[in-house]
C-alpha cells in the first residue's frame, strides 16, 4: 500500500491514548475525533457551516439510505456528497450493512452478498461487497467502509463465526474493487476494513489478523455497543484495539456518550461516531458537566441559569433553562437546533480537552476527573434522564432516521 494516511503525533504516558492526524482528500482530521452522524447527507437540525464553526473535520453519511434516495446517480451528478450537500470537510460513509440487517426483515445472506427489501417501499434490492464500494465511489467518500456482517449481542457461536468469515471474504473483494476505482476512475478516498467476531476474544483476534493481512488504509472495530453491558464493551475494546496496526487510523463504530468515548480514547482509538448526541438533543436531553439533563422537567420552568454553567458555547452563554424548556414544550424547531448545537459542542470540547491532556501526559487523570463529576451529577439527577442515557449509550448504529 502507499504511504499510510495516519501520523501519530503524541502518546499519553500512562495509557494507550494518542493524538494524530488523518490525511484525507478534503483536509486533515485531528485525532481523537468525534464524527457527527449525517445519515441523509445532513446532520439533523445543524447546517454544514455550523458544523465547521464547531470545529468538526469529518462527518458520517449512510450508503443504505442514500442509495434509496436520492440515489447514487443524483449524487454523482452533483459532484459527490460534497457538491450535493455543501459540506466542505470530509465524509466517512458507512457501507449500509448495519442498516440492511437492522431495517430489512426480508433479507438473505449468501456468499455473493445480501438480498433485502427496502424499508421505504418494499422493493427488492441486492448489495455485494463490490456494489457497496461502487456506491461510495459515486458518493466520492473520503473514507468508505467495507460491507460486513454484524453479529447481535447474544448471537449463537456458529452465527458469529459465519459473520466473521463472510466479513473477511467481503473485505478482500471490496479491496479489489476499491483499488480498481483508484486506478481507473481517479478515486482518492480510503477503504477501511471492519473487525468482527462478536464477543469471543479468539474470534476477534482471528478477524483482526485476517484483515491486517489485507494491508488496508484503516481499520474499524464493529459489533460493539450493540446492547452489551459497558464492562463487556470495555473488555472487548481493550482486547481488540492493540491488534490493529499503530500506523493506521482506528475507528470504533457507534459510540456517543462520555463514558464510551473516553474508554475508546484510552485504548488508542482515533475516530468514533454516534447518533446519540443529536437524537437525544431533539428529545430534550442535554449533556452537561454534571451529567445529562432532561430539559422538560418542571423544575426548570423558572430556572434562568445557563443549561451548563461550565460550557462556553453560544447557547449556554445566551439562553436559560427556562427558555429552552419553553421551546421544547412548544415543539419549536429552534429547540432541536440549539440542543443539537450544544450537545455536539460538548462532545467536541470533551475530545479537544482529551487531546490536550494526552499531550500533557495526563489523560488518565483528566478522564477520571471528568467522569467523577459527570457520573456524580448523573446519579444525583434521579429519573428519566438517567434511564435515557443508559439506553442510548450503547445504541450504536450510524443513522439518524
Amino acid at each position: 500500500m502507499e504511504q499510510p494516511i495516519f501520523t501519530e503525533e503524541c502518546r499519553d504516558a500512562g495509557t494507550r491514548a494518542r493524538t494524530g492526524r488523518i490525511r484525507l482528500p478534503h483536509g486533515e482530521v485531528r485525532t481523537p475525533a468525534f464524527m457527527p452522524v449525517g445519515t441523509n447527507a445532513t446532520v439533523k437540525a445543524v447546517e454544514p457551516a455550523t458544523l465547521a464553526e464547531l470545529g468538526f473535520d469529518i462527518i458520517l453519511a449512510n450508503s443504505y439510505h442514500l442509495m434509496l434516495r436520492p440515489g447514487p446517480q443524483v449524487i454523482r451528478a452533483a459532484g459527490g456528497l460534497h457538491g450535493f450537500s455543501g459540506w466542505k470537510g470530509n465524509f466517512l460513509t458507512d457501507s449500509g450493512g448495519f442498516q440492511v440487517f437492522s431495517l430489512s426483515a426480508l433479507r438473505k445472506i449468501t456468499e455473493e452478498g445480501v438480498s433485502f427489501a427496502s424499508h421505504l417501499d418494499g422493493s427488492k434490492r441486492f448489495m455485494s461487497p463490490e456494489s457497496a464500494v461502487e456506491l461510495q465511489l459515486a458518493f466520492n467518500s473520503d473514507i468508505q467502509m467495507q460491507l460486513d456482517v454484524c453479529s447481535a449481542w447474544g448471537s449463537e457461536p456458529e452465527e458469529v463465526a459465519k459473520a466473521l468469515r463472510l466479513t473477511t471474504a467481503w473485505a478482500l473483494r471490496a479491496k479489489v474493487r476499491w483499488e480498481r476505482g483508484r486506478e481507473e476512475e481517479g478515486y482518492r478516498g480510503s477503504l477501511f476494513g471492519i473487525v468482527q467476531g462478536g464477543f469471543d476474544r479468539e474470534l476477534r483476534t482471528r478477524s483482526a489478523g485476517e484483515l491486517v493481512e489485507l494491508d488496508l488504509p484503516g481499520y474499524a472495530i464493529g459489533g460493539l455497543s450493540v446492547g452489551e453491558p459497558f464492562e463487556v464493551y470495555a473488555g472487548l475494546l481493550a482486547h481488540t484495539a492493540p491488534l490493529l496496526p499503530e500506523d493506521r487510523p482506528r475507528y470504533i463504530m457507534g459510540i456517543g456518550t462520555p463514558e464510551y468515548i473516553l474508554a475508546a480514547i484510552g485504548n488508542g482509538i482515533d475516530i468514533f461516531d454516534c447518533v446519540f448526541p443529536t437524537r437525544t438533543a431533539r428529545n430534550g436531553l442535554w449533556f452537561t458537566a454534571d451529567g445529562p439533563m432532561a430539559i422538560k422537567k418542571a423544575q426548570y420552568a423558572a430556572d434562568f441559569s445557563s443549561p451548563d454553567p461550565a460550557c462556553g458555547c453560544r447557547v449556554c452563554r445566551n439562553h436559560s433553562r427556562a427558555y429552552l424548556r419553553h421551546l421544547f414544550r412548544c415543539d419549536e424547531i429552534l429547540h432541536s437546533m440549539l440542543a443539537s448545537y450544544h450537545n455536539l459542542y460538548f462532545l467536541h470540547d470533551l475530545v479537544r480537552r482529551s487531546r490536550v491532556s494526552i499531550v500533557e501526559g495526563q489523560f488518565a487523570a483528566f478522564a477520571k476527573a471528568f467522569l467523577d463529576r459527570y457520573g456524580s451529577g448523573k446519579r444525583a439527577r434521579k429519573g428519566r434522564e438517567s434511564a435515557l442515557v443508559m439506553e442510548g449509550a450503547g445504541s450504536g448504529g450510524g443513522e439518524e432516521t
